[in-house]
C-alpha cells in the first residue's frame, strides 16, 4: 500500500498525463536552485540540532561541563534544538517528497527510520521516567547510570542517523542491481519500479511509468 503511494506520489501526482507526465515531485528534483538551498538547510540545521544534543548528551554522559547544572545547559540550547529541528524535518519532508518512491527502498533510508524510532523513544522515556527525579542528579559531576545510559542511546541513534543519511546518496544497494536476497527482502525491491534482481540474475517485480 504504502509503496503504491510513493509510486504515485512520485510519478503521477500533478503530471497532466499520469504516469508520463512531470509530477510535483519530479519538478522539485528538477529544480536545481532552490534543491540545493533545500539540501543544504536541512544540513545546516542538522548541524545545530546534533551539536546542541551533543552538549546535553555529554554533560549527562559526566564527560563534559561539569561545572554547570544540566537543567541549566539543557534550558540554554533548548530553543536552537527546538527551532533546529524544525527546520530539519520541515526541509527533509520536502527532499523525502522528491524521490519517494526512491527513497522509500533504500536500505540506508529503511535503517534510518528505525533509528528515528529508537530515539524518539529515548526521549520518551527520558521524559517521562528518567527525569522525573532529576534534582536528585542535577548537579552530580557523574549522574547515575541510567541517565548516561539515556545519553549514550541518545548520542549513538543520533550518529547513526547522521551517517545513516548520508549513506542514502550512494547507489550501494539501489533495486533492480544484483545483490543478496536478504537486501531485496529488507527493501522490498520486488514491488518497486526497478524489481530484484539476486546475484544469481533473477529478476522480479519492477515496471516502467
Amino acid at each position: 500500500m504504502l509503496n503504491d503511494f510513493f509510486d504515485w506520489l512520485q510519478n503521477s501526482w500533478g503530471a497532466q498525463t499520469p504516469g508520463d507526465g512531470t509530477s510535483y515531485s519530479q519538478l522539485l528534483l528538477s529544480s536545481l536552485n532552490f534543491w540545493g538551498l533545500l539540501e543544504g538547510t536541512h544540513l545546516l540545521m542538522l548541524m545545530l540540532f546534533f551539536g546542541t544534543i551533543l552538549l546535553v548528551d555529554l554533560r549527562m554522559l559526566g564527560i563534559g561541563f561539569r561545572e554547570y547544572r544540566i537543567s541549566v545547559l539543557s534550558n540554554r540550547v533548548l530553543p536552537l534544538t527546538v527551532v533546529a529541528f524544525l527546520f530539519m524535518v520541515v526541509t527533509g519532508l520536502l527532499l523525502f517528497f522528491a524521490k519517494p518512491e526512491i527513497y522509500w527502498h533504500n536500505l540506508w533510508f529503511r535503517l534510518k527510520l528505525v533509528l528515528l524510532v529508537v530515539a524518539v523513544i529515548n526521549i520518551v522515556v527520558f521524559h517521562y521516567m528518567v527525569q522525573k527525579n532529576q534534582a536528585a542528579w542535577d548537579e552530580l559531576p557523574r549522574p547515575p547510570p541510567k541517565v548516561r545510559m539515556s545519553a549514550l542511546i541518545s548520542l549513538t541513534s543520533w550518529i547513526l542517523i547522521i551517517a545513516f543519511g548520508r549513506f542514502i546518496a550512494y547507489n550501494w544497494f539501489e533495486c533492480g542491481k544484483p545483490q543478496p536476497d536478504w537486501v531485496n527482502s529488507v527493501q522490498e525491491c520486488a514491488a518497486s519500479s526497478k524489481g530484484a534482481q539476486n546475484l544469481a540474475g533473477l529478476s522480479t517485480g519492477g515496471g516502467e511509468h
